[in-house]
């Protein structure tokens, strides 16, 4: 009999990729969206536009209790990935408390629906590297200490906690996935490795002059999706609920990728670069760097595709889009 998962955030980058693994696995694959993404699905569910025929898709809102609650007691999943959450970057106020809400609430309704009405189920919270923030070691490992410095990391830290309070309060199988950046052709628009991506490609074809930028020596962790959304899979089958980093422990700087990206198309992005002070970020004393050896030996995880190469594949991608080919 198949296994039924069900995953929230099933239109982004690593809840797409996830789909189409578990589909390949044999699974029964239910996503949870919103109405919105149903009535532009031409470009809100463009990630899963491909395989909509073979999984189930359900209406509701993840920061709504009794929308959750009905979805679970619907599915009865035998693994719930929960990968979608609000990552919006603001100081206002209420954009933080909405953050607050959506990322921890939501984290909760799962849990708690888990508990009451399918207590086998196993279930997966999608971590981030931003629960190590200003960190105070390099690399960091599912030992370091946690000091997120956004409202986006505090949100995740405290889901966080809250996953292993059901784990050893309840007994439920819960698990963080600690990942680091991870990138591939369906990252959005929004996250400046696509922006780079992007440029470089319309620059290419005449499209565009030149790119802004913040602080390009900022350095970061970069693997790819597919990887990792592989770890997030090896988490939930391991024989022990438990937390784990996935990264590449390699660091690149935005200058790199940059680099890497113009030079594809024999141009040199300091022709085409400014430099914007408003993009700026606090800097880091010391970076976010992973160490995923606990997840290499435990779970036989290790990344396959290097920085170069995703870069590539994500520049052939756009450019393919942009022509308009197939």
């Amino acid at each position: 009999m198949s296994k039924i998962a069900l995953i929230t955030g099933i239109s982004g980058q690593d809840g797409s990729y996830l789909a189409e693994l578990l589909l390949s696995k044999g699974y029964e694959v239910h996503g949870f969206i919103k109405q919105e993404s149903l009535e532009d699905k031409e470009h809100k569910l463009s990630n899963i536009l491909h395989i909509l025929d073979r999984i189930v898709l359900h209406l509701g809102s993840i920061d709504n209790h009794l929308s959750i609650y009905k979805v679970i007691s619907k599915v009865l999943p035998d693994e719930c990935y929960h990968l979608a959450a609000s990552s919006f970057v603001s100081y206002s106020f209420d954009d933080e408390s909405s953050v607050l809400s959506a990322n921890f609430n939501s984290t909760h309704y799962l849990l708690s629906s888990i508990k009451e009405l399918c207590p086998e189920c196993k279930f997966y919270f999608a971590g981030s590297s931003e629960m190590f923030g200003d960190a105070d070691t390099c690399p960091q490992n599912e030992s370091t200490k946690f000091n997120p410095r956004s409202i986006y990391g505090i949100s995740k830290l405290a889901s966080y906690h809250l996953v292993r309070n059901y784990r050893k309060q309840h007994g439920i199988f819960a698990c963080t996935g600690i990942l680091f950046n991870h990138e591939s052709p369906r990252r959005g628009y929004e996250f400046v490795t696509k922006k780079i991506i992007s440029s470089a490609v319309k620059i290419h074809l005449g499209l565009l002059y030149s790119i802004e930028l913040g602080n390009i020596d900022a350095k970061r962790d970069w693997g790819y999706a597919p990887d990792y959304v592989q770890g997030m899979h090896k988490i939930l089958n391991h024989s022990d609920a438990d937390d784990f980093v996935l990264s590449t422990g390699k660091l690149h700087s935005v200058r790199d990728f940059l680099d890497i990206a113009f030079s594809y198309f024999d141009l040199d992005y300091k022709e085409y670069l400014k430099i914007n002070p408003q993009y700026f970020r606090p800097n880091e004393t010391i970076p976010l760097q992973g160490d995923c050896k606990k997840a290499n030996s435990y779970l036989g995880w290790k990344p396959t595709k290097d920085f170069n190469e995703m870069i590539i594949e994500m520049l052939e991608h756009e450019l393919k889009k942009l022509k308009g080919t197939k």
